[in-house]
């Protein structure tokens, strides 16, 4: 039987249930734990998610049972949590997406068992206009993480030569992946069209480490550099997310050295954060993917990255 108590978060209310339900069975981690991560790390997760339309992934048995994607936001929503009208390429017609741009619709989608939060590189209205670039780092067993940050490093050593200053995180899961902000006018085409050739290159010069191709067969013990992220209809896990994996770990920004220590030392568990290290992280050093909201960079042409490999 469902166990609901009404409560009110900066003047909305809302009802959630549940609270004692085990999501994380491993560990014995909550729903109530669940919200109560989603409510303490707030201040630095919600200008990430503001006005970004998300596709909600709900477990609504926990890590271990069935999940689901719910792209059109629910019908029973409250009035209150925002929708972003997009485009759909099916029958449909249109979506209407979920906007989480507040503290109460964060807890209304950590009520549904949205673990994890998967966001678009766009924000509504300008849903056809990415405000960063990504590359999501994947490596193929038996690689894990560690050769994932020696990919990172050389493609951060690329783009330093570029002039763009990118930053990384942790995927939550096995990979590392890189964001390079923009925050100025450009298109998807353009951006992904750079992604592409950035992986190639990095495919060419280190063929036994790299693929750039996503054909499953050719990753085994390398690093796929996934920059088929950068399209107006993919999402890519935010930042701060939790994900669900048998311990409540999390989507974590890193610094560069921190990336390059874990691939000095081998170690693949020192860029592995659960939900208690990362509020305490927080605390400690703020947000460190703060300058991904902000900082303004210009997109380099075809051309200069061609003569750089030229030079």
């Amino acid at each position: 039987m469902s166990k609901k108590v009404e409560i009110e978060i900066a003047g909305k209310k809302l009802a959630v249930s549940n609270l004692g339900k085990v999501l994380y069975p491993k560990v014995g981690f909550t729903k109530g734990q669940v919200i109560d991560y989603y409510m303490q790390i707030s201040p630095v997760l919600l200008p990430h998610l503001k006005n970004r339309p998300i596709t909600l992934k709900r477990y609504p048995e926990g890590v271990e049972g069935f999940f689901f994607y719910e792209k059109q936001c629910p019908s029973h929503r409250p009035a209150w949590v925002k929708t972003a009208v997009v485009p759909s390429r099916r029958e449909v017609g249109k979506i209407d997406y979920c906007m989480i741009n507040d503290l109460p619709a964060l807890v209304w989608a950590a009520n549904l068992a949205d673990l994890e939060l998967h966001t678009f590189l766009h924000r509504a209205p300008a849903i056809d206009r990415p405000t960063a670039l990504a590359f999501d780092l994947d490596p193929g067993a038996p690689a894990d993480i560690v050769l994932c940050c020696r990919v990172g490093v050389w493609l951060q050593s690329i783009l330093e030569k570029l002039g763009l200053q990118s930053f990384a995180k942790t995927s939550g899961s096995k990979g590392l992946q890189l964001f390079i902000p923009l925050n100025t006018k450009t298109t998807y085409e353009k951006t992904k069209d750079f992604a592409r050739a950035l992986a190639e290159r990095l495919e060419r010069e280190h063929p036994e480490q790299v693929v750039s191709r996503m054909r499953k067969a050719l990753r085994k013990a390398k690093v796929l550099i996934d920059w088929s992220q950068n399209d107006d209809h993919k999402t890519t896990v935010n930042v701060y997310s939790l994900r669900a994996k048998d311990q409540p770990t999390v989507s974590t920004p890193v610094t560069w050295q921190e990336v390059e220590a874990t691939m000095d030392s081998a170690d693949p568990n020192r860029l592995r954060f659960d939900s208690d290290t990362v509020l305490k992280r927080v605390e400690k050093r703020g947000d460190l993917f703060a300058p991904v909201l902000t900082l303004k960079q210009r997109l380099p042409s075809l051309d200069q990255l061609t003569s750089l490999q030229q030079s």
